[in-house]
């Protein structure tokens, strides 16, 4: 299959938000990538339940959850309720990380863990084989508009060799600072999830920008 782009709405027009979903339902995109922040896991604040019901009451494509949260076991159910196609949490913010993907599987949703640019990929080794995607962060989480850490293509070469042992048909994402300019050495490293935000709506057409991302000449990936 072609790799997949994730718009990440906390890049969009919050004043106008109806019309960027209904610009991704349009476009050539295949997921939604929603971030959710606590102002505790991290240094910002997003969103929560009553936007993303808002969300998910216009999206036509899946809700790619992103959960940079305290606590996510307590709040996964409610996830799952609000639309969450794929619940992500990160590794970092995890006690029982096997009994928090197990929940996730349980509410009907795939289970994704997330790594901080300074968490290395080999901690994942144990639950590689009961995932169904590894979300790996090429900026520090909590904002938008910061510069890609070059170290996250080796941490995404390793990941794909580890999966190719356990779990060929893992989801790799890659979320924080890609565009054209990254976007190709990433599919190449081994990705098969972007996450786009500021790349596709500071674009002057960001239905244009989705079209490129997605047709960049790279051949087909297997997952």
């Amino acid at each position: 299959m072609r790799h997949l782009i994730a718009p990440s709405i906390l890049a969009a027009d919050f004043a106008n938000l109806q019309h960027d979903i209904e610009m991704i339902n349009s476009s050539e995109a295949d997921w939604f990538h929603v971030d959710v922040m606590d102002g505790v896991f991290v240094p910002n604040i997003s969103f929560g339940f009553p936007v993303i019901d808002a969300v998910k009451k216009h999206a036509t494509k899946p809700l790619d959850v992103h959960l940079m949260i305290v606590n996510p076991d307590q709040y996964i159910e409610r996830f799952a309720q609000a639309g969450a196609a794929i619940i992500t949490v990160h590794y970092e913010a995890c006690t029982h990380l096997h009994r928090t993907i197990q929940l996730i599987q349980q509410s009907g949703c795939k289970a994704g863990v997330a790594l901080n640019p300074h968490t290395p990929v080999s901690l994942l080794k144990d639950v590689l084989a009961d995932l169904d995607l590894v979300l790996i962060m090429s900026v520090n989480p909590g904002f938008g508009g910061q510069k890609f850490i070059p170290r996250t293509l080796a941490k995404v070469d390793e990941l794909k060799a580890m999966a190719m042992k356990v779990n060929p048909e893992l989801f790799i994402e890659v979320d924080g600072g890609v565009g054209m300019q990254n976007i190709d050495i990433l599919i190449d490293a081994g990705a098969n999830v972007l996450v786009a935000g500021n790349a596709v709506f500071a674009a002057e057409s960001p239905e244009e920008m989705i079209r490129s991302m997605k047709n960049i000449d790279t051949g087909s990936i297997r997952l």
